[in-house]
């Protein structure tokens, strides 16, 4: 029983310092800078940035790492849009209402809106093909 008791002790303290470490590595991932093309997004300006027009809107957070790791990719998504579509993000932290209002749930969530309105979601990491062809398609 004591043997036991010590094994779950042992691992309990191993994950742990993996979770404390894992934190450690995640923050020392940098921020990538946002493309000039990519539209900053706010409670104030949501509607009219996203009217008449095709936009690609992430929402994410500073903490969150797939969120990191997603920022080149829409980088370069931006960089390849021309006409009536774009990018834009929105931080979940600052517009916590926007991500109730559309009902994020977990992050990086992608929400394609076309004149305004919610034509698709993606949850999760995408590539860069990917993300051009559904923006494409709308």
């Amino acid at each position: 029983m004591q043997t036991t008791l010590i094994i779950i002790g042992i691992i309990i303290v191993a994950f742990i310092a993996l979770v404390v470490y894992a934190k450690a590595k995640m923050k020392s991932i940098p921020l990538v800078a946002d493309h000039k093309n990519i539209l900053t997004l706010t409670d104030k300006n949501f509607q009219q940035q996203t009217k008449n027009k095709i936009v690609l809107v992430d929402f994410w957070a500073e903490w969150c790492a797939p969120c990191r790791m997603m920022a080149p990719v829409l980088n370069d998504v931006a960089a390849e849009l021309s006409g009536k579509s774009y990018v834009g993000k929105v931080n979940i932290e600052q517009y916590q209402s926007l991500a109730q209002q559309y009902k994020v749930r977990s992050i990086p969530t992608l929400i394609l809106f076309k004149d305004g309105k919610e034509i698709n979601r993606f949850v999760g990491g995408k590539s860069k093909e990917f993300l051009l062809n559904q923006i494409t398609k709308a």
